[in-house]
């Protein structure tokens, strides 16, 4: 009997027998990530369906010498929630409470398994928003974007997870739990735990609920697809659009590579009838329609190819299809590498020139497609025809990033995936620090042992 096997009572006295999940069919789906990439395994999951029952799961876990990966809908991208040796996955799906949103503080308070997609419906019920949006938004939870301080679409107006973070109530690894969900906006008392969690990928603390801020809903929106024949002109304009207009939601940026993918595998129509280096889409909302702000904001803008422009919810959808679509067309022709960087505004062009110069280099049969969010420096470089294993052209890209003064992850965290590189984007006293950090909250390293800082020299 492994010393697993021996807390499956315990585990089930905590749960309940039914949410401790033994069959290997069963946990087999618990034991990949989304891209298929990343592949583990485990003897069992568990899944608590509260804060206590996670309180007590952890103290199970801890004082038995047992590590344990948490993991919420499974879409991160690096590698972060897979039991990549092993250990006890916590699923925190059953988590679903969602409160009542408070119109008058404009926050709501979420379990760590409500969706994103089902978050932003009950804020638009009461006539709010919510500013984290993600294509993956109806399977990815609140857990999990604060454990990798997602971004997503419309950080540019609103900022990443850790910007609508006001509290949080976690359990610590040895079953602690630390309740703080008031929601106050000035409370200077002390170390702010809500941001020192959001972004630590489950290594220090399980998140099990959190006080979200939301924002203001605008009812009018106008999507534009401008086309451009250089990358260097699309980000000319991103900027422009950035700087000028207050009512910008997003901006992505896409290649005519990705585009033809995207039509490719999904059949959508191409946008345009001639062929260009790359897109832009811009969304811009507001309380008036901001369609006549937009048109004055692009008339100052050069180099414009070709524009479409939509306001009907339906007619947007079908631009922001080119760029959405972009994850899914990728993975149909292969598990991808996924390298999320950031890169300052001055680089952004000169990167996206040499990366798929470097990676053709190294991985002849490799293809790059890159997109991302253009107007804060966030792009998405993904390489098909490599093996899972394979870490070359990850280094070479990561290490490329760096060179120009970019960060190795700009929202989907470090996981597995990044480890190696740390240092690449942090001092050695930086990672002393994390580490110190972890070793105060979490003694025994049961929380998530393999993910984030670098393996032991």
């Amino acid at each position: 009997m492994t010393v697993v096997d021996g807390l499956l009572g315990p585990l089930a006295s905590a749960v309940g027998a039914a949410h401790v999940l033994t069959d290997a069919d069963v946990v087999a789906g618990y034991a990949v990530d989304w891209t298929g990439r990343f592949r583990g395994s485990t003897s069992v999951v568990v899944r608590p369906g509260s804060t206590a029952e996670v309180a007590a799961v952890l103290r199970i876990c801890d004082d038995a010498g047992v590590a344990v990966v948490p993991q919420g809908g499974n879409t991160g991208l690096v590698g972060g929630s897979v039991p990549l040796a092993g250990e006890v996955v916590l699923s925190l799906a059953r988590l679903a409470d969602l409160e009542d949103v408070d119109p008058a503080a404009a926050q709501v308070t979420a379990g760590a398994g409500v969706s994103i997609g089902r978050l932003q419906a009950a804020a638009t019920e009461a006539g709010l928003a919510y500013g984290v949006d993600l294509a993956s938004r109806d399977t990815a939870t609140v857990g999990g974007t604060i454990a990798t301080n997602a971004a997503g679409l419309r950080a540019l107006r609103y900022g990443d997870t850790r910007s609508q973070l006001v509290g949080v109530e976690a359990v610590l690894a040895d079953g602690r739990v630390v309740t703080h969900l008031g929601g106050l906006v000035r409370d200077n008392t002390g170390y702010h735990l809500p941001s020192l969690l959001c972004g630590s990928e489950g290594t220090l603390a399980v998140v099990t609920k959190a006080r979200l801020r939301l924002v203001p809903r605008y009812s009018e929106r106008v999507v534009a697809l401008l086309a451009f024949d250089s990358v260097d002109a699309a980000l000319v304009a991103a900027g422009s659009m950035r700087s000028r207009l207050s009512s910008v939601d997003a901006a992505e940026l896409f290649l005519q590579t990705g585009l033809d993918l995207v039509a490719e595998v999904t059949g959508l129509p191409a946008p345009f009838p001639a062929r260009h280096v790359a897109y832009l889409l811009v969304e811009a909302a507001d309380r008036l329609d901001p369609t006549d702000a937009l048109a004055e904001a692009l008339a100052d803008v050069g180099a414009v190819a070709d524009v479409a422009v939509a306001s009907a919810a339906s007619a947007r959808q079908r631009l922001w299809a080119y760029r959405e679509r972009h994850t899914e067309a990728i993975n149909a022709i292969g598990t991808p590498h996924k390298l999320d960087v950031a890169l300052p505004a001055s680089a952004i062009a000169a990167f996206v020139a040499e990366a798929p110069h470097r990676i053709a280099a190294l991985a002849p049969q490799a293809r790059t497609w890159i997109f991302g969010h253009a107007a804060d420096g966030n792009l998405h470089v993904n390489v098909t025809g490599l093996a899972p294993d394979d870490d070359q052209v990850d280094e070479t890209v990561l290490r490329l990033a760096a060179s120009y003064g970019g960060s190795i992850s700009a929202e989907h965290g470090i996981g597995t995936a990044k480890r190696a590189w740390l240092g690449l984007n942090r001092s050695d006293t930086e990672i002393a620090a994390f580490r110190a950090i972890k070793a105060a909250l979490d003694p025994r390293g049961t929380l998530n042992p393999n993910v984030l800082l670098p393996p032991p020299a």
